[in-house]
C-alpha cells in the first residue's frame, strides 16, 4: 500500500502579488470614450503644429511658397494648437487614470507580442508626457533643460503620432468593440457603475472646459476677460501689446540709435534715416501679432511697403526673398528671411508706427517687420539692413 503526501500549496508573498482592481472605470469602454477625445486633442496638436514649425522653418524648396494670406493664419493655426495642447494635459491623466491598471498585469510579459505591445505603449506614454509637459512649459517660457526645445519637441511630436497610429492598429478590435454604446463589446453594467462612468466623462469635459476658457482668451480675444491661467493678456504690454523679449534683454538702448540708419543692399544698394523713411509714401495694415506661445492681438500698423524697398534697390518682383537683420547682438531670429510671398504682399510693411504711435522701444523701435500669417519671432524688431537675395 502507497500513499502520497500532498504537496502544500504555493504561498505567493503578497508584495508580489498584483494589486486588484474591481471598479468598472478602468474597463475598456471608458478608456475607448476617454481615448477619442484625447486622440482628437493630439491630432488637432500635431497639425497645427507642423504649420508653425514649417512657417518658422522651412526647407528650401518650401521657402518662397509659404501664403501670405489668409493674413490671421498663424493667429488661428497657434491659437488651435495651444489650445488643444492644455485640454490634453487633463484629457491625457484621465486616460492614464483609467488604464494604469493594466501596469500591473501579471505575469507582466506572456509572449513576445506582448512584450512588444507593453514597450510600444511605454514609448507612447512617455512621448506624450514630455510633449505635454515641454509646451506647456514653453508657452510660460521657462526651459529648464540643456537642449533646444524647438527642434526636439519637433522630432518628438513624430515620435508621438506613430506611437499613436501603433496603439491604434494594435488595439483596433478592442476600440470597435468598445466604440458606441451599442458595440458588442460592451456588457450590461449596474445602473450605479453607468452613472459613474457619465460622472467621469462630464467632470473631464468640465476640466476640459474649465483649462479652455481661462486660457484662450489670450488669442481669442472675445474671451479675454476670462484668461485668468494664460501665461500672457492681450492687452498687457507696452502700447497695448504683450512683449516677449524686451529691449533691455536684447541689447538694445536708445542712445545706440541716434545713428541708426536702415540700409538695403541689393543691385543698386542705398541707406535710409528715419526720416527718410517717415517722408516715403505711407501704408497700412491691420494685422495680427500671433506667437508661438499661443497670444495674438490684433494692432494697426503703419511704415512703408517691403515690396517699395526692395523695387527700389533693384530687386525683382515675385522672383527675390529678403534677408533681414536685427541690432540684436544675439538671438536665434536675429537674422531672417522672407520669402516671396511674404515680400511682394502690399500687407508686409517695415513698420514705424503701432496703433497711431511711434514704435516703442520694446516693440522694436525705429523699425521693424510686420507681415501677414507670419509668427511673431519672424516679426522681426530692431531691423537694421534689408538683403535683396
Amino acid at each position: 500500500m502507497s500513499f502520497r503526501i500532498p504537496r502544500p500549496p504555493r504561498i505567493v508573498p503578497s508584495e508580489l502579488r498584483p494589486p486588484a482592481f474591481t471598479g468598472r472605470l478602468h474597463d475598456a469602454r471608458t478608456a475607448t470614450a476617454v481615448g477619442r477625445w484625447l486622440g482628437a486633442a493630439f491630432a488637432v496638436c500635431f497639425l497645427t503644429g507642423l504649420i508653425s514649425h514649417y512657417l518658422q522653418h522651412p526647407p528650401d524648396w518650401l521657402a518662397n511658397h509659404l501664403p501670405a494670406r489668409p493674413a490671421w493664419g498663424y493667429r488661428l493655426t497657434q491659437g488651435l494648437h495651444v489650445a488643444s495642447g492644455l485640454a490634453a494635459i487633463a484629457l491625457l491623466l484621465v486616460k492614464l487614470w483609467t488604464v494604469y491598471p493594466r501596469l500591473f498585469v501579471w505575469p507582466p510579459l506572456r509572449s513576445v507580442r506582448h512584450a512588444l505591445e507593453r514597450l510600444s505603449v511605454a514609448v507612447l506614454v512617455a512621448s506624450a508626457v514630455f510633449q505635454v509637459l515641454t509646451g506647456l512649459l514653453n508657452i510660460v517660457q521657462w526651459y529648464p533643460w540643456p537642449f533646444s526645445f524647438v527642434p526636439v519637441h519637433f522630432a518628438v511630436a513624430w515620435v508621438v503620432a506613430g506611437s499613436i497610429l501603433l496603439h491604434v492598429a494594435v488595439k483596433a478590435p478592442e476600440i470597435s468593440a468598445h466604440w458606441s454604446r451599442r458595440s458588442k463589446g460592451t456588457l450590461a453594467l449596474p445602473a450605479e457603475d453607468v452613472s459613474d462612468r457619465r460622472s467621469l466623462l462630464l467632470g473631464m469635459g468640465a476640466a476640459v472646459g474649465v483649462v479652455t476658457l481661462t486660457t484662450v482668451g489670450q488669442s481669442f480675444t472675445p474671451l479675454k476677460t476670462f484668461d485668468l491661467l494664460a501665461p500672457r493678456h492681450p492687452d498687457h504690454g507696452p502700447q497695448g501689446l504683450p512683449v516677449n523679449r524686451t529691449a533691455a534683454a536684447a541689447g538694445i538702448s536708445a542712445p545706440a540709435l541716434r545713428t541708426w540708419r536702415l540700409d538695403v543692399v541689393g543691385p543698386r544698394p542705398y541707406a535710409l534715416t528715419l526720416d527718410d523713411l517717415y517722408a516715403m509714401p505711407p501704408a497700412t495694415s491691420d494685422l495680427p501679432i500671433a506667437c508661438v506661445e499661443g497670444w495674438s492681438v490684433q494692432a494697426r500698423w503703419a511704415g512703408v511697403r517691403v515690396r517699395d524697398l526692395v523695387a527700389r534697390a533693384g530687386g525683382r518682383p515675385g522672383r527675390d526673398a529678403v534677408r533681414v537683420t536685427s541690432l540684436e547682438a544675439s538671438g536665434a531670429y536675429r537674422v531672417m528671411e522672407m520669402g516671396t510671398e511674404y515680400v511682394d504682399d502690399p500687407l508686409t510693411l517695415l513698420a514705424l508706427t503701432l496703433n497711431g504711435q511711434q514704435l516703442s522701444l520694446d516693440h522694436g523701435f525705429p523699425a521693424r517687420i510686420i507681415a501677414p500669417n507670419r509668427p511673431g519671432v519672424l516679426q522681426t524688431k530692431w531691423v537694421h539692413r534689408l538683403e535683396v537675395l
